[in-house]
């Protein structure tokens, strides 16, 4: 077991390997890296299993002995300065490690076949191998030095990998939204890490939290100043885990990959900011007016992140604003001192947020099939609608994950998120109330997701082929019984739906010649459903949405079993002898030193009593979605009270207007973004407008003025030096008389 602990050292560098060498690959056989692509996958998913299976023993040694292994070795020693670099293995390190090698693998493997077909493939796993390595180095840092360098190294693999397509300006624009928003809260880390060690004289989190505690408890430091560089390491886990008002990014960064989404801001990168919280929880516990706004910082985010999500259309926005509101909840467990709460959410929020995105991703690659279908279109829940016989496996994943994140039994997020809310009641009845009523909105706007994408219908502006708008709006179902079908070597076209480049939906009902669809398709429009090949008896058309690859499936299916199973580590069932919670095991020592009691028996009277009025208020929420989104059928029209609400048609009764007004708060993302365009970006680029002129004008004024005033003198005096004598005495008379004049009347 000791050389266990003494190899942990190799467990960041152990992914290293591949990005080098399709680094050196890229820069000296670029075709032949490019022609050998696909074996990338292979090395990327090997190196990374290791380390899960170096993570799962550490954590298995961690259980059954309950230890803290830390080894250092200094890097440089001056006489005022001493900075050490080391690893530091604890059960906070176990689960983190084990968090991201799980999810990382089930990426890799999804990813292969997602991007297989992206020029910039290499490129991808690359920058996915790096972050892995930046995490896990990350996580087995022993100081706050060290942590601060993968810091930073996890924030430049977010950037790359956010503008991975970067060619796309909306994608650009996105990562370098995420970089300047999370430079303001790296910025204050390293505040506050530099006053840390100027109040303790330490780095090392153990010797720092000893010193750190010995100072507050015999009142040998300011508290101010205590209370200031806390606020500041605090600024470092507010933007990267997008706690508000740093949230911003958060939602613009979906504009990466989707698997991207599913590893970095669901799983792990996002839950970095959560594990600095954590992990200096024995330092911020003696001071409760910084777990007061860790905690006042965490209902805002619940509560922001609820109400943002359940009016947007983007399917992977939606999913980013519920990211944003379940990391509130655990910096709520955080800032209430309920550490275990808050990294039992942290696990099973990881695992169902990660097969909801990769579920995403498998509706998003079926709907980019469909010819004329654009990024932005394939995102959009409202032009989706009856997926279910399309893609049975998905569905079914992507319910599974929904409802673990409604918080229904025996799913996975039912136990953690109820854990909280049972500590929230003891903590604040106000905080208890606001997070009790965000489990509502949260089953609500997770089933807006589902209903829309699989049992809703599409929503357009009907208009007839000779161009005569009807103002009248139609549910017409993108996948329903209208579709096309060949028969005697024709195509026949019943409902098709095409799109031209004004971006008008038209509706036609007629027979086209085959060869001719596939000469002029793009000419003539863009179709939705277009066949490439062609029989002589009835078939489905292969365009329609269908379901995802096996390996695709594969990580899915995987992240649905732990979305089923992982709940069970942390349930307190310890009667007649038997202990299952494998959870409490783990954190005794991290709970020791937070001196809490790490006995968690629990009154099951009260546990399912408070389990009833929590799934109820997810039932409520669902109930409220279903009414709203379920399709109701009429003879006439699939009538979708979709129409109403996401179209903004009603606005007669105040009740309508009310919800407008909800909708539009939400739909525009609060307006957050709109005020710190005007206070923030527009302020500053006033600022840098006035300091250009104050620049042009004055600093570079000045010498110009110089240069410019002796060039003309220059100029002047030249036509005084003509030669002549006359010239040279009349000039002295007449500034010798003008001298007399000042004289004689000064």
């Amino acid at each position: 077991m000791e050389y266990i602990h003494k190899s942990s050292w190799i467990i960041p560098f152990i992914p290293l390997p591949v990005p080098i060498l399709i680094g050196v690959g890229l820069l000296l056989f670029p075709t032949t890296a490019k022609n050998l692509r696909r074996m990338w996958a292979f090395p990327s998913i090997f190196f990374l299993s290791i380390v899960m299976i170096f993570s799962v023993d550490l954590s298995i040694h961690q259980i059954n002995k309950s230890f803290i292994y830390q080894y250092v070795w200094s890097w440089t020693i001056n006489n005022d300065l001493s900075l050490e670099f080391g690893y530091l293995i604890d059960s906070l390190t176990s689960i983190m490690s084990i968090l991201i090698t799980t999810v990382g693998i089930l990426v890799l493997i999804y990813s292969d076949n997602y991007m297989s077909h992206d020029q910039g493939y290499l490129r991808f796993f690359a920058y996915l191998s790096l972050f892995n390595t930046s995490m896990l180095g990350l996580v087995t840092s022993s100081n706050l030095i060290q942590i601060y360098i993968f810091w930073e190294l996890v924030g430049m693999c977010s950037y790359l990998l956010i503008g991975f397509w970067f060619t796309r300006p909306i994608a650009a624009n996105a990562c370098q939204k995420a970089f300047v928003t999370n430079r303001v809260g790296d910025f204050g880390l390293l505040l506050g890490i530099l006053g840390l060690y100027w109040i303790t004289g330490s780095l090392e989190f153990r010797d720092l939290f000893q010193i750190f505690n010995n100072l507050i408890y015999n009142n040998q430091v300011n508290i101010f100043f205590v209370i200031l560089c806390a606020l500041l390491l605090f600024c470092g886990s507010i933007a990267k885990s997008a706690q508000f008002p740093l949230h911003v990014w958060l939602p613009d960064a979906m504009e990466g990959p989707t698997p991207i989404s599913a590893l970095i801001h669901a799983a792990t990168m996002v839950a970095a900011g959560i594990f600095l919280v954590a992990r200096l929880l024995p330092l911020f516990i003696v001071i409760p007016y910084i777990m007061n706004v860790i905690a006042f910082i965490g209902i805002i985010t619940v509560v922001l992140g609820a109400t943002l999500a359940f009016a947007q259309k983007d399917i992977k926005r939606n999913l980013a604003y519920s990211t944003m509101s379940q990391l509130g909840y655990i910096v709520l467990a955080l800032g209430m001192g309920s550490y275990r709460a808050a990294l039992f959410h942290l696990i099973t929020h990881a695992y169902s947020k990660a097969l909801l995105f990769l579920g995403s991703g498998s509706i998003i690659h079926s709907m980019e099939t469909i010819v004329g279908y654009s990024p932005d279109k394939s995102q959009n829940m409202v032009l989706m609608g009856g997926l279910t016989k399309h893609a049975p496996i998905t569905k079914t994943s992507f319910l599974i994950g929904t409802l673990s994140l409604c918080g229904i039994p025996p799913f996975a997020c039912f136990w953690s998120k109820d854990e909280i809310l049972n500590d929230s009641w003891l903590y604040s009845p106000i905080f208890a109330i606001i997070a009790c009523s965000t489990a509502g909105l949260t089953a609500f706007y997770m089933f807006r997701i589902y209903l829309l994408v699989f049992d809703g219908y599409l929503n357009v502006d009907f208009e007839n082929f000779n161009g005569k708008k009807n103002n009248s709006l139609y549910s017409i179902s993108l996948w329903g019984k209208d579709g096309c079908f060949f028969f005697k070597n024709k195509i026949h076209l019943l409902g098709l739906l095409t799109m031209n480049n004004n971006e008008r939906t038209y509706f036609f009902r007629t027979k086209l010649d085959p060869h001719r669809i596939n000469r002029n398709v793009k000419s003539i429009t863009r179709l939705f459903f277009y066949i490439p090949f062609f029989g002589t008896k009835k078939t489905a058309c292969s365009s329609y949405p269908h379901e995802s690859d096996n390996t695709m499936l594969f990580s899915m299916l995987l992240l649905v079993l732990f979305t089923l199973l992982i709940g069970a580590i942390g349930i307190n069932f310890n009667q007649e002898g038997i202990d299952l919670d494998i959870l409490s095991k783990l954190l005794i020592p991290s709970i020791d030193l937070l001196h809490q009691n790490s006995n968690n028996s629990v009154d099951w009277y009260e546990f399912f009593t408070n389990a009833t009025f929590s799934v109820s208020l997810a039932f409520f929420g669902i109930f409220i979605a279903s009414f709203f989104y379920k399709p109701v059928y009429s003879p006439l029209q699939n009538l979708n009270l979709l129409n109403l609400v996401e179209k903004n048609v009603l606005k007669k009764t105040v009740a309508d207007k009310i919800r407008n007004v909800i909708y539009d708060w939400s739909y525009n993302r609060g307006y957050i973004d709109a005020f710190y365009g005007i206070s923030l970006i527009a302020s500053v680029r006033q600022l840098a407008k006035l300091n250009s002129f104050f620049d042009r004008q004055v600093i570079d004024g000045i010498p110009n003025g110089v240069g410019i005033t002796s060039f003309f003198m220059g100029e002047s005096l030249k036509y005084l030096g003509g030669g002549r004598i006359s010239s040279y005495i009349l000039c002295f008379l007449f500034f010798l008389l003008i001298f007399l004049v000042i004289f004689y009347y000064f």
